[in-house]
């Protein structure tokens, strides 16, 4: 327990004085270097789970969060009925992929193929959103769907015609050549990700296994589930279901990207907590030279009775104030911050004109931030463990002064 005297010791020792002037410099420089360590750390902490999560939201709206795709022979449709499958599952639909290059004028481009029923085609999550443009019900025959982003490339917009070139040949006089094909755009989509919006091209199921010679047997399943988050519990659902096909997640499509950031994460936390551990030293410092400063004091305490363990209390408290105080301040800096990041990356963009979040490398065209309760927590805990440990030299320190020394050379 911290006594009353105690308190006001403390609080004394706190209030500044014109003699402390460089004393003063360093509290103030400790407070301000804690209170910028654990604001930093917040914003980074933010962006970072931000990016991850609206990564994670932008390739579940896109591609399906479990596929099924059959060895050797057709997926038994029949298990679509199980009720495990329907628990877990909020869409079902069958569908192939291939490859084809778009041939437009004097643009040729690889492109990605993916088929889908007229039916299943609506269906999709990005198609459902608002920044989809054209009829959901189009994908039929000679009709295709692609991103926003690609129609800029190729310069076309709705009702335009380009050329794709299959990967399978037609065979004639002179040999196998491509198989061409021109294709109306019916529709536009939008999906968030450059890298998808400029590569993938939806067309209708049968069409696709037409033109790139796909055998209809080999249809992958896809599989949309209700909490597409939980996944590794649900694949294994899945994979009790069909025990002998190949299934895979979207995680496991994309495992090395999100192991990356995870790494990146837990780098980012260890390097910018440094920031934190150098201005907490600084409170060794100001508190040694306090305890410099207040050597008659703690002789004169000591003097009327005042215990070691109790003047350990005083000097320890005040690292203590110092500290809490700068993780306060450095929690609200850090908190308007992450509120507001997309806000200053704007404001520097147009004042340096500069980019400083590149859709090209980021894939998003904003900068996500999500305040997460537990880092924000754990952030605090670590500035103020560290504060502590810091705290506890000096307040030896001060306890093993001995008054008689002291008061006479006063």
């Amino acid at each position: 327990m911290i006594s009353q005297l105690e308190k006001e010791i403390t609080f004394r020792f706190l209030k500044t004085r014109k003699n402390d002037g460089f004393l003063n410099i360093i509290s103030i420089f400790s407070f301000i270097g804690i209170g910028l360590g654990v604001a930093v750390l917040i914003v980074v902490m933010s962006v970072m789970n931000g990016f991850r999560t609206e990564l994670i939201n932008k390739i579940v709206g896109f591609n399906a969060h479990v596929t099924v795709k059959p060895y050797e022979y057709k997926i038994d449709l029949d298990k679509i009925k199980n009720k495990d499958l329907k628990l877990i599952s909020e869409n079902l639909m069958l569908s192939n992929s291939g490859e084809a290059i778009i041939l437009n004028n004097d643009i040729s481009k690889g492109i990605v193929l993916r088929g889908y029923s007229n039916q299943d085609f609506s269906k999709i999550k990005i198609i459902q959103d608002q920044t989809f443009i054209g009829d959901k019900n189009s994908l039929v025959k000679n009709s295709i769907s692609i991103g926003k982003e690609l129609s800029f490339i190729l310069d076309v917009k709705i009702g335009d015609s380009i050329t794709l070139m299959s990967s399978s040949g037609v065979k004639t006089i002179i040999g196998n050549l491509p198989k061409q094909k021109t294709f109306k755009i019916s529709s536009l989509f939008e999906s968030g990700l450059v890298d998808f919006d400029t590569n993938v091209v939806f067309m209708n199921l049968e069409t696709l296994e037409e033109f790139i010679d796909l055998d209809p047997q080999k249809r992958n399943l896809e599989i949309y589930l209700r909490n597409p988050q939980n996944i590794d519990k649900q694949k294994m659902i899945v994979q009790k279901i069909f025990p002998n096909e190949f299934i895979f997640s979207w995680s496991d499509m994309n495992k090395s990207l999100f192991s990356a950031l995870k790494v990146e994460r837990n780098v980012m936390f260890i390097i910018l907590s440094l920031i934190i551990i150098v201005a907490a030293f600084n409170i060794i410092s100001g508190l040694t030279i306090l305890v410099k400063n207040k050597t008659r004091d703690i002789a004169i305490l000591k003097s009327i009775g005042v215990l070691n363990k109790s003047i350990i209390k005083i000097f320890f408290l005040i690292g203590i104030i110092i500290g809490t105080s700068a993780t306060i301040f450095g929690i609200i800096l850090g908190l308007t911050f992450s509120m507001y990041v997309e806000n200053l990356r704007q404001f520097l963009s147009s004042v340096f004109n500069i980019s400083l979040f590149p859709e090209e490398i980021y894939f998003l065209s904003t900068m996500p931030s999500e305040i997460n309760p537990l880092s924000i927590f754990l952030i605090s805990l670590c500035s103020i463990f560290i504060t502590i440990i810091v705290s506890i030299f000096p307040a030896l320190k001060a306890a093993k002064l001995d008054p008689i020394k002291a008061l006479k050379y006063e």
